[in-house]
């Protein structure tokens, strides 16, 4: 797991922290690729995800070993003891966002996903657990992450589901997000906080409608599964990596998602011999809209 320190940090480089199955954590020049300072120890197995604080001080981290650790980014000295709870291993974490609305909770909060099928909340300064494990998922929880204003979390399972939790509460909201046909191994959302994007070992790249939960399009054309998945700063593309051993861009406009809806459509028999209103009304609309376009 890669990770880039922020963008308007008081330092002198810019840094990229690393997790590896050496158990270590290291920091690295991103300009020179040279590494800083020794590895950063402690963690007694794998260190699967890595993530830096709103405003790169603090390093987080998750491990085979069942605990989330804090390091200095700057010294890289551990930072308090190590945080547990988790019952099997951490295999994703990330530190709430910046919140321009409540500075003073900027990176205040950090969420774990594990492999004991459970979502954790963590008081950043403290490291003390906050309420309850986030329950719901039937296997294990892959990828975690804050929806941009820090009021939601987003996980992906090994379950084929994607959940969405409040992140002041705990609690679930609204039903699973289904859709996806194997495990969902990466999850995150749009920097407007509208678009959910998830990646699966169904080979797919789906979006949902952060809001409502509701599908707006999969993405085909890996020939193995997603293993992880972003948005771009401006929304309008996602990449997605792949055990095919590809990297994919996809546009995220809307007269892109219609006209992969409407191709999906185009011979269902809904649309060959629509039967209602609604089905001639779509017909139409992708007929006028897409592929009259192409």
């Amino acid at each position: 797991m890669l990770c880039l320190k922020p963008f308007g940090c008081e330092d002198l480089n810019l840094l990229i922290v690393s997790g590896s199955y050496d158990n270590t954590v290291r920091l690295w020049n991103a300009e020179t690729g040279a590494p800083m300072g020794q590895p950063l120890t402690g963690h007694a197995d794998v260190v699967y995800s890595v993530a830096f604080s709103p405003d790169g001080k603090t390093i987080v981290s998750g491990s085979g070993d069942k605990t989330v650790r804090l390091w200095n980014a700057q010294t890289g000295a551990p930072m308090g003891q190590p945080l547990t709870g988790h019952a099997d291993v951490v295999f994703s974490v990330a530190f709430s966002p910046v919140r321009e609305t409540s500075p003073q909770e900027n990176g205040k909060t950090i969420v774990s996903g594990s492999w004991d099928n459970t979502v954790r909340l963590w008081n950043a300064q403290s490291g003390a657990p906050m309420g309850q494990p986030l329950t719901g998922h039937e296997a294990a929880v892959s990828s975690v992450a804050f929806s941009p204003d820090g009021k939601t979390i987003v996980s992906g399972s090994w379950d084929n589901t994607v959940r969405l939790w409040d992140a002041q509460s705990g609690a679930p909201m609204g039903q699973p997000l289904t859709g996806h046909e194997a495990a969902v191994s990466s999850v995150a959302f749009s920097p407007d906080g509208k678009t959910i994007v998830s990646g699966s070992a169904d080979n797919t790249v789906r979006l949902w409608d952060a809001q409502s939960g509701a599908p707006i399009a999969p993405l085909t054309g890996h020939a193995d599964g997603v293993l992880s998945v972003a948005f771009s700063p401006d929304g309008k593309t996602i990449v997605s990596g792949s055990a095919d051993k590809t990297v994919r861009l996809w546009a995220v406009s809307l007269e892109r998602v219609v006209q992969n809806l409407c191709d999906r459509l185009q011979y269902h028999p809904m649309f060959v011999n629509p039967q209602t209103d609604t089905a001639r009304q779509a017909q139409r609309a992708c007929q006028r809209d897409t592929w009259n376009n192409q």
